[in-house]
């Protein structure tokens, strides 16, 4: 099951980030995940939001440039050597990862937000494997 994830990219200036997230506040976008990544001009800001359309559309009103990929969000046991033990089915259906970033948001449980290059081949592979994954209405329902 796949999610959208929106990407933005701001200038690496003080303030741009809180106008960003501003902008999203306005328009009742929710931030349910973030990644920064920075250079030393400009950074991108990757979201797991409850709206990813409706961010998308008050950014670029605004002036940002942004997109929307899809990516997946895996539920992990949250014990050593669970990722690896994921990143080796990954790598064994010959799947590149482009990037990936964590959210510990439950005791027993650790979700980790993918993008590979073939996502729906990576989707498929997880359900094979029983591994579990989540759409942005799934961890709103999360007890944090």
């Amino acid at each position: 099951m796949t999610c959208k994830q929106l990407s933005v990219f701001i200038e690496n200036r003080k303030g741009t980030l809180s106008k960003v997230l501003n902008v999203l506040k306005d328009a009742n976008v929710s931030i349910l995940s973030m990644s920064l990544a920075d250079t030393t001009e400009y950074g991108l800001l990757r979201l797991i939001v409850n709206n990813p359309d409706d961010g998308k559309t008050a950014l670029s009103t605004a002036g940002y440039s942004s997109l929307v990929t899809n990516v997946l969000i895996v539920k992990i046991p949250h014990v050593a050597g669970s990722l690896q033990e994921l990143l080796d089915k990954v790598e064994k259906s010959d799947i590149n990862i482009e990037y990936m970033y964590g959210l510990s948001i439950e005791d027993n449980d650790a979700y980790v937000v993918f993008k590979t290059s073939d996502t729906e081949k990576t989707s498929k592979l997880f359900e094979e494997n029983g591994i579990e994954t989540l759409t942005p209405a799934d961890l709103l329902k999360v007890k944090l």
